[in-house]
Protein backbone atom coordinates (compact mmCIF):
# COMPACT_ATOMS: atom_id res chain seq x y z
CA UNK A 1 0.00 0.00 0.00
CA UNK A 2 1.19 3.81 -1.05
CA UNK A 3 2.62 5.19 1.95
CA UNK A 4 1.85 8.55 0.83
CA UNK A 5 -1.06 10.62 2.47
CA UNK A 6 -4.47 11.29 0.76
CA UNK A 7 -6.02 14.44 1.70
CA UNK A 8 -9.43 15.42 1.36
CA UNK A 9 -10.80 18.75 1.87
CA UNK A 10 -14.30 19.36 2.91
CA UNK A 11 -15.85 17.88 5.90
CA UNK A 12 -19.23 18.14 5.46
CA UNK A 13 -20.88 14.54 4.42
CA UNK A 14 -19.06 13.15 1.65
CA UNK A 15 -15.61 14.43 2.79
CA UNK A 16 -16.29 12.05 6.00
CA UNK A 17 -17.61 8.97 3.95
CA UNK A 18 -14.66 9.45 1.44
CA UNK A 19 -11.83 9.73 3.93
CA UNK A 20 -13.53 6.67 6.01
CA UNK A 21 -13.12 4.38 3.11
CA UNK A 22 -9.73 5.26 2.45
CA UNK A 23 -9.01 4.92 5.92
CA UNK A 24 -10.34 1.24 6.05
CA UNK A 25 -8.52 0.48 3.19
CA UNK A 26 -5.51 0.82 4.97
CA UNK A 27 -4.54 4.86 3.27
CA UNK A 28 -2.86 7.55 5.29
CA UNK A 29 -5.60 9.81 5.09
CA UNK A 30 -6.02 13.99 6.42
CA UNK A 31 -9.64 15.29 6.40
CA UNK A 32 -9.85 19.01 6.11
CA UNK A 33 -12.46 21.08 7.65
CA UNK A 34 -13.63 24.94 7.31
CA UNK A 35 -15.71 24.98 10.03
CA UNK A 36 -14.68 24.13 14.23
CA UNK A 37 -16.14 20.54 15.73
CA UNK A 38 -19.78 20.88 15.37
CA UNK A 39 -19.54 17.53 18.16
CA UNK A 40 -18.13 20.52 20.31
CA UNK A 41 -19.47 23.83 18.92
CA UNK A 42 -23.06 22.61 17.72
CA UNK A 43 -24.25 22.10 13.83
CA UNK A 44 -23.61 26.04 12.04
CA UNK A 45 -26.35 28.01 11.01
CA UNK A 46 -27.07 28.39 7.37
CA UNK A 47 -27.39 24.68 6.33
CA UNK A 48 -30.32 22.48 5.89
CA UNK A 49 -31.58 21.35 9.17
CA UNK A 50 -32.68 17.78 7.13
CA UNK A 51 -32.13 15.40 4.13
CA UNK A 52 -33.38 12.91 2.53
CA UNK A 53 -31.78 9.34 2.82
CA UNK A 54 -32.35 6.39 0.31
CA UNK A 55 -31.24 3.16 -0.63
CA UNK A 56 -28.16 4.93 -2.70
CA UNK A 57 -27.07 6.45 0.49
CA UNK A 58 -27.81 3.73 2.76
CA UNK A 59 -25.72 1.09 0.64
CA UNK A 60 -22.64 3.54 0.72
CA UNK A 61 -23.20 3.52 4.68
CA UNK A 62 -23.95 0.11 4.45
CA UNK A 63 -20.22 -0.17 3.15
CA UNK A 64 -18.04 1.63 6.50
CA UNK A 65 -20.53 -0.19 8.94
CA UNK A 66 -22.98 3.04 9.60
CA UNK A 67 -26.27 1.99 8.14
CA UNK A 68 -27.97 0.78 11.09
CA UNK A 69 -26.72 3.77 13.38
CA UNK A 70 -27.63 6.09 10.33
CA UNK A 71 -31.26 4.72 10.49
CA UNK A 72 -31.82 5.28 14.43
CA UNK A 73 -31.55 9.10 13.90
CA UNK A 74 -33.64 8.98 10.75
CA UNK A 75 -37.87 9.07 10.23
CA UNK A 76 -39.62 6.18 7.44
CA UNK A 77 -41.50 8.48 5.21
CA UNK A 78 -44.07 6.08 3.02
CA UNK A 79 -45.51 8.42 0.56
CA UNK A 80 -46.29 12.25 -0.26
CA UNK A 81 -49.20 13.72 1.78
CA UNK A 82 -50.73 16.21 -0.70
CA UNK A 83 -52.51 19.20 1.01
CA UNK A 84 -54.97 21.30 -1.14
CA UNK A 85 -55.96 24.98 -0.98
CA UNK A 86 -59.05 24.13 1.77
CA UNK A 87 -57.17 22.18 3.60
CA UNK A 88 -57.95 18.46 3.01
CA UNK A 89 -55.32 15.68 2.11
CA UNK A 90 -54.59 12.64 0.21
CA UNK A 91 -51.64 10.30 0.62
CA UNK A 92 -49.78 9.02 -2.15
CA UNK A 93 -47.27 6.25 -1.49
CA UNK A 94 -43.91 6.25 -2.74
CA UNK A 95 -43.64 2.43 -3.25
CA UNK A 96 -45.97 -0.75 -3.13
CA UNK A 97 -43.87 -3.01 -0.60
CA UNK A 98 -43.10 -2.32 2.87
CA UNK A 99 -39.14 -1.63 2.91
CA UNK A 100 -39.74 1.07 0.01
CA UNK A 101 -39.78 4.15 1.99
CA UNK A 102 -37.22 7.28 2.19
CA UNK A 103 -36.19 8.49 5.45
CA UNK A 104 -35.66 12.09 6.86
CA UNK A 105 -32.58 12.54 8.28
CA UNK A 106 -30.98 15.10 10.11
CA UNK A 107 -27.64 16.48 8.50
CA UNK A 108 -26.16 17.54 11.76
CA UNK A 109 -26.40 14.41 13.31
CA UNK A 110 -25.20 12.16 10.07
CA UNK A 111 -22.71 14.54 10.07
CA UNK A 112 -21.64 14.07 13.30
CA UNK A 113 -22.08 9.96 13.05
CA UNK A 114 -19.56 10.37 10.44
CA UNK A 115 -17.31 12.23 11.81
CA UNK A 116 -17.21 10.15 15.17
CA UNK A 117 -16.59 6.72 12.77
CA UNK A 118 -13.40 8.71 10.96
CA UNK A 119 -11.74 9.50 14.30
CA UNK A 120 -11.92 5.58 15.48
CA UNK A 121 -9.33 5.09 12.53
CA UNK A 122 -5.35 5.72 13.67
CA UNK A 123 -4.91 6.87 10.14
CA UNK A 124 -7.03 9.25 9.92
CA UNK A 125 -6.75 13.04 10.78
CA UNK A 126 -9.65 15.83 10.96
CA UNK A 127 -7.95 19.24 10.81
CA UNK A 128 -10.97 21.73 12.07
CA UNK A 129 -10.41 25.67 11.07
CA UNK A 130 -9.31 24.84 8.28
CA UNK A 131 -10.50 27.24 5.13
CA UNK A 132 -8.79 25.84 2.15
CA UNK A 133 -8.10 29.43 -0.09
CA UNK A 134 -5.66 27.93 -3.04
CA UNK A 135 -4.61 25.14 -4.36
CA UNK A 136 -1.26 25.13 -6.54
CA UNK A 137 -2.18 22.82 -9.62
CA UNK A 138 1.55 22.96 -10.81
CA UNK A 139 3.02 22.44 -6.97
CA UNK A 140 0.58 20.07 -6.24
CA UNK A 141 0.08 22.20 -2.93
CA UNK A 142 -2.84 23.24 -0.49
CA UNK A 143 -2.98 26.64 1.33
CA UNK A 144 -5.34 26.60 4.38
CA UNK A 145 -6.22 29.59 6.60
CA UNK A 146 -6.09 28.32 10.15
CA UNK A 147 -9.35 30.25 10.88
CA UNK A 148 -7.85 29.87 14.83
CA UNK A 149 -4.40 31.65 14.73
CA UNK A 150 -5.39 33.16 10.94
CA UNK A 151 -1.91 31.88 9.72
CA UNK A 152 -1.44 30.46 6.39
CA UNK A 153 -0.44 27.01 6.05
CA UNK A 154 0.89 25.24 2.84
CA UNK A 155 0.63 21.45 2.18
CA UNK A 156 2.58 19.33 -0.19
CA UNK A 157 -0.35 16.88 -1.66
CA UNK A 158 0.45 14.65 -3.97
CA UNK A 159 -3.01 12.98 -3.95
CA UNK A 160 -6.13 15.65 -3.56
CA UNK A 161 -9.85 14.65 -2.93
CA UNK A 162 -12.06 17.66 -3.28
CA UNK A 163 -15.56 17.19 -1.77
CA UNK A 164 -15.78 20.91 -0.72
CA UNK A 165 -19.08 21.74 -1.98
CA UNK A 166 -20.83 23.32 -4.32
CA UNK A 167 -18.35 26.65 -4.12
CA UNK A 168 -15.38 24.70 -4.42
CA UNK A 169 -12.13 26.12 -4.43
CA UNK A 170 -9.96 22.56 -5.86
CA UNK A 171 -12.97 22.72 -8.65
CA UNK A 172 -11.77 26.29 -8.81
CA UNK A 173 -8.59 25.69 -8.92
CA UNK A 174 -9.39 23.12 -11.76
CA UNK A 175 -11.48 25.79 -14.24
CA UNK A 176 -8.01 28.35 -14.08
CA UNK A 177 -5.54 26.12 -14.92
CA UNK A 178 -7.13 22.91 -17.07
CA UNK A 179 -6.73 22.82 -20.53
CA UNK A 180 -10.50 22.77 -21.98
CA UNK A 181 -12.25 22.43 -18.52
CA UNK A 182 -16.10 23.27 -18.46
CA UNK A 183 -18.03 24.37 -16.02
CA UNK A 184 -21.64 25.47 -16.10
CA UNK A 185 -23.90 26.53 -13.06
CA UNK A 186 -27.43 27.15 -13.94
CA UNK A 187 -29.50 28.66 -11.68
CA UNK A 188 -33.17 28.44 -11.18
CA UNK A 189 -35.99 31.43 -11.20
CA UNK A 190 -36.99 29.74 -7.75
CA UNK A 191 -35.44 30.10 -4.56
CA UNK A 192 -35.98 28.80 -1.38
CA UNK A 193 -36.77 29.40 2.72
CA UNK A 194 -36.69 27.17 5.69
CA UNK A 195 -39.46 27.39 7.76
CA UNK A 196 -40.51 25.43 10.83
CA UNK A 197 -43.78 23.83 12.33
CA UNK A 198 -43.04 23.37 16.04
CA UNK A 199 -43.37 20.47 17.93
CA UNK A 200 -47.02 20.20 19.60
CA UNK A 201 -47.21 21.35 22.99
CA UNK A 202 -46.88 17.77 24.42
CA UNK A 203 -43.97 17.27 22.40
CA UNK A 204 -45.26 14.98 19.81
CA UNK A 205 -45.29 15.62 15.92
CA UNK A 206 -48.53 18.11 14.98
CA UNK A 207 -49.04 16.41 11.80
CA UNK A 208 -48.15 12.37 10.34
CA UNK A 209 -44.38 11.99 10.79
CA UNK A 210 -44.28 9.27 8.17
CA UNK A 211 -45.17 11.46 5.14
CA UNK A 212 -43.27 13.89 3.30
CA UNK A 213 -45.65 16.44 2.97
CA UNK A 214 -46.31 18.84 0.16
CA UNK A 215 -48.69 21.64 -0.19
CA UNK A 216 -48.30 21.72 -4.74
CA UNK A 217 -49.46 25.39 -6.14
CA UNK A 218 -47.79 25.22 -9.28
CA UNK A 219 -45.62 27.75 -9.62
CA UNK A 220 -44.81 27.38 -6.05
CA UNK A 221 -44.98 24.58 -3.14
CA UNK A 222 -44.19 24.44 0.30
CA UNK A 223 -42.85 20.96 1.99
CA UNK A 224 -41.99 19.61 5.17
CA UNK A 225 -39.47 17.05 6.20
CA UNK A 226 -39.85 15.61 9.88
CA UNK A 227 -37.07 16.00 12.15
CA UNK A 228 -36.32 13.54 15.49
CA UNK A 229 -38.00 16.11 17.97
CA UNK A 230 -40.92 16.74 16.68
CA UNK A 231 -40.94 19.68 14.61
CA UNK A 232 -40.80 19.70 10.90
CA UNK A 233 -38.33 21.46 8.74
CA UNK A 234 -40.56 23.30 6.50
CA UNK A 235 -39.48 24.76 3.07
CA UNK A 236 -41.20 27.49 0.62
CA UNK A 237 -39.66 27.22 -3.04
CA UNK A 238 -41.05 30.02 -4.90
CA UNK A 239 -39.95 32.72 -7.63
CA UNK A 240 -37.66 35.01 -6.72
CA UNK A 241 -40.32 37.95 -8.55
CA UNK A 242 -43.84 38.07 -9.66
CA UNK A 243 -47.52 38.37 -8.00
CA UNK A 244 -46.50 34.90 -5.76
CA UNK A 245 -43.33 35.47 -5.15
CA UNK A 246 -41.01 36.33 -2.74
CA UNK A 247 -40.58 39.76 -4.20
CA UNK A 248 -43.93 40.37 -3.26
CA UNK A 249 -43.78 39.66 0.33
CA UNK A 250 -42.17 42.78 1.74
CA UNK A 251 -44.01 42.89 5.29
CA UNK A 252 -45.02 40.45 8.02
CA UNK A 253 -48.38 40.86 6.89
CA UNK A 254 -47.82 39.97 3.16
CA UNK A 255 -46.32 36.66 4.80
CA UNK A 256 -49.48 36.30 6.60
CA UNK A 257 -51.96 36.74 4.14
CA UNK A 258 -50.73 34.91 1.78
CA UNK A 259 -49.99 32.11 3.12
CA UNK A 260 -53.66 32.41 4.82
CA UNK A 261 -54.74 32.25 1.29
CA UNK A 262 -52.63 29.36 -0.53
CA UNK A 263 -51.45 27.41 2.75
CA UNK A 264 -54.27 27.75 5.48
CA UNK A 265 -53.80 24.33 6.92
CA UNK A 266 -50.13 24.93 7.51
CA UNK A 267 -49.98 28.77 8.35
CA UNK A 268 -51.78 27.50 11.63
CA UNK A 269 -49.34 25.11 12.57
CA UNK A 270 -47.02 27.59 12.39
CA UNK A 271 -46.71 30.21 15.37
CA UNK A 272 -43.38 31.93 14.30
CA UNK A 273 -44.12 32.24 10.69
CA UNK A 274 -43.67 35.27 9.94
CA UNK A 275 -40.61 35.82 11.63
CA UNK A 276 -38.95 32.86 10.14
CA UNK A 277 -39.45 34.11 7.37
CA UNK A 278 -37.77 37.47 7.67
CA UNK A 279 -34.92 35.80 10.26
CA UNK A 280 -34.12 32.91 7.72
CA UNK A 281 -31.87 33.63 4.30
CA UNK A 282 -33.45 33.10 0.72
CA UNK A 283 -31.19 30.17 -0.87
CA UNK A 284 -30.66 29.88 -4.44
CA UNK A 285 -30.93 26.45 -6.54
CA UNK A 286 -28.47 25.41 -8.80
CA UNK A 287 -27.35 22.74 -11.00
CA UNK A 288 -23.57 22.15 -11.47
CA UNK A 289 -21.46 20.46 -13.81
CA UNK A 290 -17.77 20.03 -14.71
CA UNK A 291 -15.67 18.30 -17.32
CA UNK A 292 -13.55 16.80 -16.47
CA UNK A 293 -13.23 16.43 -12.61
CA UNK A 294 -9.65 15.20 -12.32
CA UNK A 295 -6.20 16.40 -12.70
CA UNK A 296 -4.11 13.43 -13.89
CA UNK A 297 -4.13 11.42 -10.94
CA UNK A 298 -3.06 14.16 -8.35
CA UNK A 299 -6.63 15.55 -7.90
CA UNK A 300 -10.55 14.90 -8.31
CA UNK A 301 -13.70 16.40 -6.76
CA UNK A 302 -16.71 14.71 -5.88
CA UNK A 303 -19.72 15.55 -4.32
CA UNK A 304 -21.06 18.87 -4.82
CA UNK A 305 -18.17 19.83 -6.16
CA UNK A 306 -18.20 17.91 -8.90
CA UNK A 307 -22.17 17.73 -9.94
CA UNK A 308 -24.55 19.95 -7.58
CA UNK A 309 -28.35 19.56 -8.23
CA UNK A 310 -31.08 21.22 -7.06
CA UNK A 311 -32.72 18.86 -4.32
CA UNK A 312 -36.25 17.86 -6.00
CA UNK A 313 -35.69 13.85 -5.62
CA UNK A 314 -33.88 14.33 -2.86
CA UNK A 315 -30.55 12.79 -4.25
CA UNK A 316 -28.11 15.05 -4.03
CA UNK A 317 -26.26 13.53 -0.89
CA UNK A 318 -27.41 10.30 -2.27
CA UNK A 319 -25.90 10.54 -5.33
CA UNK A 320 -22.24 11.71 -3.43
CA UNK A 321 -22.24 9.06 -1.58
CA UNK A 322 -22.77 7.10 -4.30
CA UNK A 323 -19.58 8.34 -5.60
CA UNK A 324 -17.94 6.80 -2.36
CA UNK A 325 -19.68 3.83 -3.13
CA UNK A 326 -18.05 3.63 -6.99
CA UNK A 327 -14.46 4.67 -5.56
CA UNK A 328 -14.39 2.13 -2.55
CA UNK A 329 -15.09 -0.58 -5.10
CA UNK A 330 -12.10 1.10 -7.41
CA UNK A 331 -9.91 0.90 -4.60
CA UNK A 332 -10.01 -3.39 -4.47
CA UNK A 333 -6.40 -3.00 -5.54
CA UNK A 334 -3.11 -2.36 -3.77
CA UNK A 335 -0.93 0.73 -4.68
CA UNK A 336 -3.44 1.98 -6.87
CA UNK A 337 -2.44 3.65 -10.11
CA UNK A 338 -4.52 7.02 -8.91
CA UNK A 339 -4.41 8.55 -12.61
CA UNK A 340 -6.29 5.67 -14.17
CA UNK A 341 -8.50 4.86 -10.59
CA UNK A 342 -9.52 8.83 -11.40
CA UNK A 343 -10.60 8.14 -15.20
CA UNK A 344 -12.13 5.55 -14.67
CA UNK A 345 -14.49 6.72 -11.47
CA UNK A 346 -15.27 9.69 -13.66
CA UNK A 347 -16.02 7.83 -16.67
CA UNK A 348 -18.74 5.61 -14.35
CA UNK A 349 -20.04 8.35 -12.57
CA UNK A 350 -20.34 11.21 -14.65
CA UNK A 351 -23.06 10.07 -17.14
CA UNK A 352 -25.34 8.97 -14.07
CA UNK A 353 -25.07 12.54 -12.32
CA UNK A 354 -25.63 14.60 -15.46
CA UNK A 355 -29.00 12.25 -15.58
CA UNK A 356 -29.64 13.00 -11.82
CA UNK A 357 -29.37 16.25 -12.45
CA UNK A 358 -31.62 16.60 -14.97
CA UNK A 359 -34.15 13.98 -13.38
CA UNK A 360 -34.08 16.35 -10.12
CA UNK A 361 -35.62 19.38 -12.18
CA UNK A 362 -37.89 17.39 -13.79
CA UNK A 363 -39.23 16.27 -10.56
CA UNK A 364 -39.58 19.86 -9.43
CA UNK A 365 -42.35 20.46 -12.07
CA UNK A 366 -44.03 17.38 -11.53
CA UNK A 367 -44.00 17.89 -7.23
CA UNK A 368 -45.41 21.45 -7.09
CA UNK A 369 -47.84 21.27 -10.95
CA UNK A 370 -48.99 17.61 -11.14
CA UNK A 371 -48.85 15.48 -7.96
CA UNK A 372 -52.45 17.07 -7.16
CA UNK A 373 -53.61 16.36 -11.16
CA UNK A 374 -55.87 13.24 -10.91
CA UNK A 375 -54.39 12.37 -14.07
CA UNK A 376 -50.98 11.89 -12.48
CA UNK A 377 -52.30 10.09 -9.91
CA UNK A 378 -53.70 7.53 -12.37
CA UNK A 379 -51.20 7.37 -13.94
CA UNK A 380 -49.07 6.34 -10.82
CA UNK A 381 -51.32 4.01 -9.99
CA UNK A 382 -51.57 2.37 -13.06
CA UNK A 383 -47.20 2.27 -13.10
CA UNK A 384 -47.89 0.42 -9.60
CA UNK A 385 -50.59 -2.14 -11.54
CA UNK A 386 -47.74 -3.09 -13.74
CA UNK A 387 -45.18 -3.19 -11.53
CA UNK A 388 -46.91 -5.82 -9.52
CA UNK A 389 -47.86 -8.00 -13.44
CA UNK A 390 -44.61 -7.29 -15.17
CA UNK A 391 -42.13 -6.97 -12.24
CA UNK A 392 -39.27 -7.97 -14.03
CA UNK A 393 -39.95 -5.20 -16.72
CA UNK A 394 -41.64 -2.56 -15.63
CA UNK A 395 -40.26 -0.39 -12.07
CA UNK A 396 -41.78 3.17 -11.99
CA UNK A 397 -38.99 5.91 -12.47
CA UNK A 398 -39.77 6.63 -9.06
CA UNK A 399 -38.67 3.43 -7.74
CA UNK A 400 -35.93 2.99 -9.60
CA UNK A 401 -34.30 5.90 -8.59
CA UNK A 402 -35.06 5.32 -4.44
CA UNK A 403 -35.24 2.01 -4.46
CA UNK A 404 -33.15 0.03 -6.94
CA UNK A 405 -29.81 1.33 -6.40
CA UNK A 406 -28.54 -1.22 -8.73
CA UNK A 407 -30.11 0.44 -11.55
CA UNK A 408 -27.79 3.30 -12.74
CA UNK A 409 -29.42 6.54 -12.89
CA UNK A 410 -28.84 6.76 -16.46
CA UNK A 411 -30.32 3.50 -17.20
CA UNK A 412 -33.08 5.05 -14.94
CA UNK A 413 -33.79 7.62 -17.00
CA UNK A 414 -33.67 5.91 -20.10
CA UNK A 415 -36.18 3.06 -19.05
CA UNK A 416 -38.37 6.26 -17.58
CA UNK A 417 -38.89 7.71 -21.00
CA UNK A 418 -40.05 4.25 -22.45
CA UNK A 419 -42.53 3.94 -19.24
CA UNK A 420 -44.08 7.28 -19.99
CA UNK A 421 -44.84 7.02 -23.38
CA UNK A 422 -46.71 3.52 -22.00
CA UNK A 423 -48.33 5.28 -19.35
CA UNK A 424 -49.33 8.13 -21.43
CA UNK A 425 -51.20 5.68 -24.26
CA UNK A 426 -52.89 3.55 -20.84
CA UNK A 427 -54.43 6.27 -19.45
CA UNK A 428 -55.43 8.22 -22.32
CA UNK A 429 -59.39 7.45 -22.38
CA UNK A 430 -59.43 6.04 -18.75
CA UNK A 431 -60.67 7.29 -15.47
CA UNK A 432 -59.52 4.22 -13.07
CA UNK A 433 -56.96 1.32 -12.91
CA UNK A 434 -59.80 -0.77 -13.48
CA UNK A 435 -60.23 -0.05 -16.74
CA UNK A 436 -57.07 -0.89 -17.78
CA UNK A 437 -56.88 -2.49 -21.42
CA UNK A 438 -54.38 -5.52 -20.33
CA UNK A 439 -54.02 -6.90 -23.41
CA UNK A 440 -52.82 -3.61 -24.69
CA UNK A 441 -50.42 -3.39 -21.34
CA UNK A 442 -48.83 -6.52 -21.87
CA UNK A 443 -47.62 -5.64 -26.00
CA UNK A 444 -46.78 -2.17 -24.64
CA UNK A 445 -44.78 -3.30 -21.56
CA UNK A 446 -43.42 -6.63 -22.79
CA UNK A 447 -42.39 -5.42 -26.33
CA UNK A 448 -41.12 -2.27 -25.31
CA UNK A 449 -37.61 -4.30 -24.63
CA UNK A 450 -37.03 -2.06 -21.68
Amino acid sequence: MSTETIHVVGGGLIGPLTAIILAKKGFDVTLYERRPDMRKGGVPAGRSINLVVTSRGLKALEEVGLRDKALEIAIPMKGRMLHDTEGNTSFVPYGQKEDEVIYAISRGLLNILLLEAADAYDNLDISFNRRCTNYNVEKATLTFLNEETQQEEHIKAAVTIGTDGAWSVIRQAMLENVENFSYAQNFLEHGYKELVIPPAEDGGFRIDKHALHIWPRKSYMLIALPNMDGNFTCTLFSPYEGEDSFEALQTKQDVAAFFQRVFPDAVALMPTLADDFFNNPTGALATIRCNPWRIGGQAIVLGDAAHGIVPFFGQGMNCGFEDCTALNALLEFDNPDWETLFKELEKQRKPNTDAIADMAIENFVEMRDTTADPKFQLKKQIGFELEKRYPDQFIPRYSMVMFHPEIPYAEARRLSEIQDGILDKLSADISSTEQINWDEAERLVCGSNN
